[in-house]
């Protein structure tokens, strides 16, 4: 095992963690993951192994039968888990963030109801903000909830639902006029529904359909979907945090943090990506010598590993922002842009090392060469993240009159 991406701090606790995420992956994940991938085959057994790991409860706290650890810690498991494979790192997350959100606020009959058994994985999150013409305009949101007595009336297509057939519950963002005056602002008209479902495709329950997997070039074995809603019937008790309005401000607490996650899984993608480059490097030879003695390659290698170690040295400054209970909207976007980034330059660099057999599939870095672009989108694209970063400078900056 090299240096690069190290942690300084950790507890022994923390790094007991890690060494068994470690060898998981190791040993359960890295062996089946491109031909898994090759299949677009969802990964089962590794799920399995994950929720006895207690990966699912990581920062669920210790009094609804979760790790009650932090979120560097989780980050830190991520980027071991996007190492082996990327998309098993996504089945976690959307879950994580749901968990999330539900700890931060829901009420505390949905603590009590869900937290548990979620954080056995009995019960596994989704994510739904997205919709088919919205795009990173949130408050373009046309999904509608109208109350119908002590329930809501959801209407409308969701987009791009990671887990969306796997999970058993969505938090689902939604317009809520009710009680408004006209003129409020969009996002002041939002609301989260927690939404029940069994797994599977097809009608889930009345009123809500999971069409099916959506074919991806990448990110594959993870399901992503659409989410149909046509008069589905929700319980006003199942209003994330008891009361309409707030929906924006909780799913953007959500993605704050899910930012860190992609970040982390940046890091994950971007170190396997340099191991596999300076280890091929070493072994095929040109011109009498391994190319890892000709200085072209010893460049290339030089800026991957610097890239790897910037990476991860941010993520971990953003993750360890959010622990302290700062804010971290800066650090996070940051965090989340930079490892996007330069997740996408370290695996085509190790895909160029690699030469001709980096083009076929025998070789696990045409899978990464394939997933890395995923990170330039999810959780906002590099063109948010900069929005994000340029408004939060100006503010700290602000120059007095």
């Amino acid at each position: 095992m090299g240096r690069l991406a190290q942690t300084d701090g950790l507890t022994e606790i923390q790094q007991e963690i890690l060494r068994t995420v470690r060898d998981f992956v190791d040993k359960e994940i890295l062996p089946v993951a491109t031909e898994l991938e090759h299949r677009d085959e969802y990964p089962a057994q590794i799920v399995e192994g994950l929720k006895e790991l207690g990966v699912f409860g990581l920062m669920i706290p210790e009094e609804y039968g979760g790790l009650g650890e932090s979120l560097l810690t989780y980050a830190l498991c991520v980027e071991e888990i996007a190492r082996g494979w990327m998309s098993v790192s996504g089945i976690i997350n959307t879950h994580f963030i749901v968990a999330y959100m539900l700890k931060q606020h829901g009420t505390q009959e949905q603590k009590d109801y869900f937290l548990p058994k979620m954080a056995l994985g009995e019960i596994r999150g989704a994510f739904s903000m997205s919709e088919p013409a919205l795009g990173s305009d949130v408050s373009a949101i046309t999904s509608k909830g109208e109350r119908d007595g002590d329930d809501f009336l959801l209407t409308g297509q969701k987009m791009w639902l990671t887990n969306g057939g796997t999970s058993s519950l969505v938090a689902v963002l939604c317009r809520t006029d009710e009680g408004q005056p006209e003129g409020t602002p969009p996002h002041k008209s939002m609301t989260t529904f927690l939404i029940e479902k069994e797994p599977g495709f097809g009608e889930v329950r009345p009123g809500l359909t999971i069409p099916g997997k959506i074919e991806k070039m990448g990110y594959k074995g993870v399901d992503t979907t659409e989410l149909i809603m046509d008069g589905l019937r929700v319980p006003a008790d199942r209003v994330l945090g008891g009361a309409t309005g707030r929906g924006f401000y909780q799913m953007m607490d959500g993605v704050e943090v899910g930012r860190v996650n992609v970040a982390a899984r940046g890091c994950g993608v971007a170190q396997r990506a340099f191991e596999l480059g300076v280890s091929y490097a070493q072994q095929r030879t040109t011109f009498g010598k391994p190319i890892s003695q000709h200085q072209a390659i010893q460049f290339k290698l030089a800026e991957m590993a610097t890239k790897v170690e910037a990476a991860h040295a941010m993520m971990v400054n953003a993750a360890r922002k959010k622990d302290s209970g700062q804010r971290n909207d800066l650090e996070a976007g940051m965090a989340k842009y930079l490892a996007s980034e330069y997740c996408k330059e370290v695996v085509e660099d190790a895909f160029r090392i690699h030469g001709g057999y980096g083009f076929s599939k025998e070789y696990e870095i045409e899978r990464l060469y394939r997933e890395a672009p995923m990170l330039l989108i999810g959780e906002g694209t590099a063109e948010i993240q900069k929005m994000i970063i340029g408004r939060r400078l100006l503010e700290e900056y602000h120059i007095q009159g």
